[in-house]
């Protein structure tokens, strides 16, 4: 297969066509075109101020793309506000961790699980919200406020609350940032176990060595444009990513250790 091309046997979940964002002279985001298929995890990588974050946003409605399409199970959803892509089955967490700080772990959760995907009632919810809490490592903290809550609690916390949605496809923002290495550990086993669970997942991360762990395919931005797409092994070994990572050759070596 070649770098630029995805397996024709993989259902596309998500299909970006040539989507574009500029903010003032800066295209952020330009011609952006790849897609995510059922039972995937795909990366999306690449140097900090590359546009991945505002990718996301136009994905999931938070910000109008200027041009271009993004499509959702065979549905245009451009443009749709984010209350209604999440109840479409595509939900997200953030880079900068937002909980609902004066609210319980618990209601915090209940909130994803009453606005998403199945418009659960309050009783529906907290049962979805316990058992995704116990899925995450939250069990224990249910009653506390999320306030109090450590980085890595309030960053499963946010995975948890998008969980709760009942998404077919996550997009996760650098949801290992932060982490010691134990943490780290634990949140990819937890992708791993979603992935495992039927969640397609789009997911944009720094720590290299856990997105070639972890990715069926990556997708490289530089400058707001698409500079490589495809299996790990070959995306690492391409020498305009290597040089857009300023030379950190270390990138294929992860790639083949993790193929």
């Amino acid at each position: 297969m070649a770098a630029n091309e995805t397996d024709s046997r993989v259902t596309a979940l998500l299909e970006l066509h040539e989507i574009g964002k500029r903010f003032g002279g800066v295209e952020a985001v330009a011609g952006l075109t790849f897609t995510v298929g059922e039972g995937e995890i795909v990366g999306l990588i690449g140097p900090n101020g590359a546009g991945k974050s505002t990718a996301f946003d136009l994905i999931n409605g938070v910000r109008l793309p200027d041009r271009g399409r993004v499509v959702f199970r065979g549905e245009d959803i451009t443009g749709m506000m984010p209350c209604d892509v999440v109840r479409r089955g595509l939900a997200r967490t953030h880079q900068i961790v937002q909980p609902l700080a004066t609210m319980s772990v618990l209601e915090n959760c209940m909130v994803g699980a009453c606005f998403g995907r199945e418009d659960l009632s309050l009783q529906a919810g907290e049962t979805v919200a316990r058992e995704v809490a116990d899925l995450v490592g939250l069990r224990d903290r249910l009653a506390e406020p999320a306030s109090q809550l450590t980085i890595a609690g309030k960053k499963r916390l946010e995975l948890a609350r998008a969980l709760c949605a009942r998404p077919s496809l996550l997009l996760l923002d650098e949801v290992l940032a932060g982490l010691n290495p134990t943490e780290v550990q634990r949140m990819i086993e937890v992708v791993r176990t979603l992935r495992d669970c039927g969640i397609s997942i789009l997911m944009i991360e720094h720590l290299m060595q856990a997105i070639m762990g972890l990715s069926d395919r990556i997708v490289v931005l530089s400058s707001g444009r698409k500079l490589a797409e495809g299996p790990r092994a070959v995306v690492a070994a391409n020498p305009a990513v290597i040089e857009a990572y300023l030379g950190d050759a270390s990138l294929a070596g992860v790639a083949h250790r993790r193929a």
